[in-house]
């Protein structure tokens, strides 16, 4: 085990949309209104403003429980339209500043859906431009953040369950044709169309197999978003704590295939998932059990403000692992990293 000093973190499961303090959206929306009052994203700054009047109700919103996963994503629908080009090297910036100095994060994997961050009238043949604007700028303002803050950081684009097969199939290409700052995708969204749309999303994820690119899913969060048919077709598993809890046979063909499940705990709380934290414990004990990987991350840090080390703690106060099993899956995320500088050993 290393010492204190060494002992650092993998961040596989970040949501741009949940990672952003809701302190720092305020603080840039008030800017923005008063030192650009004419321009466009000025006009949506003072929209939000408006709507919740003062910082307080805007926090509750945005970190409310919920009472269902579907309920919980409209915050991010909220936010996604606030991370706009213009927007996202401030946010990146104060992302990975408090990620070095709070968290002891080493290696970061962020992901978001570009489609949501690029203006709703953007016709048909400019998406892909100016959904590459967006992974561009992310790229940069990373590249900026490290010069001070020493974090390893690659890109995750999710497709999404509500947008059309041609849109999902662009994001698709633009994972493929910017590989040196993405290293795979992803399937998010809410549960509900998972059934009526299993069809597209195996397609979407066998061209992306065959072209090489790495793939992670929302799989198995709740009992709706089981998708068996995907199952082998990703390299990690999103959240899937149904499988150990409601599915254990598909256990042993996942510890097989080598996938690791990125368990994020706070969120099943919020979601109205799970009551406690405890209620993990007979998902990391049957995961183990059979050999398969569980990799500890926030989903949503900000939203939730519980950063990655008090999610291992809060695991370790409620009986759902040991000191010994939190090192498990500290170096779990490690060697299932998509881009951990081409070695599977963590610091």
């Amino acid at each position: 085990m290393p010492d204190a000093a060494g002992y650092r973190y993998a961040e596989l499961h970040l949501h741009l949309g949940g990672a952003i303090l809701p302190r720092v959206l305020w603080s840039y929306l008030q800017r923005e209104r008063t030192e650009d009052p004419g321009g466009e994203f000025a006009r949506d700054s003072q929209a939000v403003v408006e709507e919740f009047g003062e910082y307080a109700l805007f926090e509750r919103f945005l970190t409310r429980d919920c009472a269902s996963l579907t309920e919980y994503l409209e915050a991010h629908k909220r936010v996604e339209p606030l991370q706009k080009v213009e927007s996202l090297p401030y946010y990146v910036y104060r992302l990975l500043r408090g990620a070095a100095v709070f968290e002891n994060i080493a290696y970061m994997e962020l992901r978001y859906n570009p489609y949501f961050r690029i203006p709703k009238d953007t016709p048909p043949g400019k998406l892909r431009a100016r959904m590459e604007e967006v992974v561009s700028t992310v790229a940069a303002a990373a590249r900026n953040a490290q010069r001070r803050f020493p974090i390893a950081l690659t890109q995750i684009l999710c497709l999404d369950s509500r947008l059309s097969n041609e849109i999902n199939g662009e994001i698709v290409e633009l994972a493929l044709s910017m590989t040196d700052e993405v290293c795979a995708i992803d399937l998010a969204g809410p549960n509900e169309p998972y059934a009526d749309r299993c069809a597209d999303f195996v397609r979407a994820f066998e061209y992306a197999k065959g072209k090489g690119l790495k793939t992670t899913a929302h799989l198995y969060e709740t009992p709706q978003g089981a998708l068996p048919e995907l199952l082998p077709l990703v390299d990690r598993i999103g959240h899937g704590i149904q499988i150990p809890l409601m599915h254990r046979s598909l256990l042993v063909a996942i510890a097989g295939r080598g996938q690791c499940l990125e368990v994020c705990p706070t969120t099943y709380l919020r979601t109205g998932t799970l009551k406690s934290y405890a209620d993990l414990h007979p998902v990391f004990e049957r995961c183990f059990d059979l050999g398969v990987d569980v990799a500890i991350c926030t989903d949503n840090m900000a939203l939730h403000d519980v950063r990655l080390p008090r999610e291992h703690e809060l695991l370790l106060l409620n009986r759902a692992l040991s000191f010994a099993d939190m090192e498990r899956c500290r170096e779990a995320a490690f060697r299932h990293a998509f881009r951990w500088e081409g070695t599977s050993k963590a610091p």
